[in-house]
This record gives C-alpha cells, sequence and structure tokens, in this order.
C-alpha cells in the first residue's frame, strides 16, 4: 500500500494548535503514517503527538519546520501525487476511486490560514469534500475514510501502553506495564 502523509501548511502556533492536533489526530487515527507541519516547530505539539503514540501504539510521526514549498516540490520531484483538500476542488466520490487506484505515494495538504494560490496549481487533484466551507479536521477524516473504504475504523495500533476494548456502556482499558 502506498505511504500516505498528511501536510499542514499554514499552521499558526499560538492560534491554530488545538485544530493543528485535532487534523494530526484524526490522521494517526485514520490511517496516515505521518504528518508534516510545515514552515514552523511547535515544541508542545509534537510533544502531545509522541505521548498519543507512546499510550495508544502505532509507528505514526510527526515532523515540522521545513518551508511546504520545498516539500511539495520533493515530494512532486520525487514521482508522488499531492492531493489538496479544499472546496474548490473535484468532488471527492469522483475522484476516489482513481486516487486509490494509484500506486504512487500521497501527500495529503490541508490548510490553517488561506493556502497560497501556488498550492492548486502543484496539486496532482485538488479534491472536496463538499463545496462549502467545512473544517479541515473532517474533511480530512472524511477523505481518508473513503480513501481506505473504512477499513481503518479497525485497525490495530501495536506497541502502545494503553488499549480500550469496545463497550456498550461504561470504560474498558487495559493498562499495559511499560518496559
Amino acid at each position: 500500500m502506498p505511504k500516505l502523509i498528511v501536510l499542514r501548511i499554514g499552521h499558526r502556533v499560538k492560534r491554530d494548535s488545538r485544530v493543528t492536533t485535532h487534523v494530526c489526530l484524526t490522521a494517526r487515527a485514520f490511517g496516515a503514517d505521518g504528518v508534516i507541519v510545515s514552515d514552523v516547530v511547535d515544541e508542545g505539539l509534537e510533544r502531545t503527538m509522541e505521548k498519543v503514540v507512546k499510550s495508544f501504539g502505532g509507528s505514526f510521526w510527526i515532523r515540522m519546520g521545513e518551508p511546504w514549498r520545498k516539500i511539495v516540490k520533493d515530494w512532486i520531484e520525487g514521482g508522488n501525487e499531492l492531493i489538496h483538500l479544499t472546496m474548490y476542488g473535484i468532488p471527492v466520490c469522483d475522484a476516489i476511486d482513481e486516487i486509490r487506484s494509484s500506486p504512487r505515494d500521497k501527500m495529503i495538504a490541508v490548510g490553517s490560514q488561506k493556502v497560497p494560490g501556488e498550492l492548486y496549481g502543484l496539486a496532482t487533484w485538488n479534491v472536496s469534500i463538499t463545496n462549502q466551507p467545512i473544517s479541515e479536521v473532517s474533511a480530512l477524516a472524511i477523505f481518508l475514510d473513503r480513501y481506505f473504504e473504512g477499513r481503518e475504523l479497525r485497525a490495530k495500533f501495536e506497541g502502545g501502553e494503553i488499549e480500550i476494548i469496545p463497550s456498550r456502556s461504561g470504560k474498558r482499558i487495559i493498562r499495559k506495564a511499560r518496559g
């Protein structure tokens, strides 16, 4: 299966930390391999995601600080695809089969503030979840769910200290011994 990376463009540390954290949590839970937060370093976000992976498992990673143009240029020159989630794009229902069938690695770009117009021309795909304003967190979740056809909802994350056991009522948690 191709690698799937999320690129967060325009993260403003003081203003966007909660939403960017939710982008990262959604990317991890819905099957992405990792997230790149471009242009800035947010050590608090990095620590939060490292704690989540340590606690709940998996091999998810986060990288920060590189300029988005360099990230995108290197990605595309490497023969990979860039999918930009935007309300101005082709409806996900019309694009997802072709995107899914491509063997190339994929980077999904989601903005915080208004993304540079240049990104539209660089993207292999400009994809909309809806042609209405929508949260980047929900757009990412819907895109990844369509991409993985729901399989990500049953994913097992190995190596964590905590395992949640599904329960109709109450909370069932297994805490594993720290090694």
